[in-house]
């Protein structure tokens, strides 16, 4: 992101980039392992303390 983009437009950009994958991921195998790659992916944020880049894992978190 640019210093002057705002930060719904690089919301925007990662949303995009999202449907381009899962798009990628429907082609390769289905909508099953796209839909279940992108819960594990939720499920791989939720699980991260505070949700922050580097933070450890939740102690609480079920894996």
């Amino acid at each position: 992101m640019t210093p002057d983009a705002s930060p719904d437009a690089s919301k925007d950009d990662f949303f995009a980039r999202l449907a381009g994958i899962s798009d990628e991921m429907i082609a390769a195998h289905g909508p099953d392992f796209a839909m279940g790659a992108l819960v594990l992916a939720a499920r791989f944020i939720a699980s991260r303390k505070g949700g922050e880049p580097g933070a450890p894992p939740s102690p609480t978190a079920a894996h």
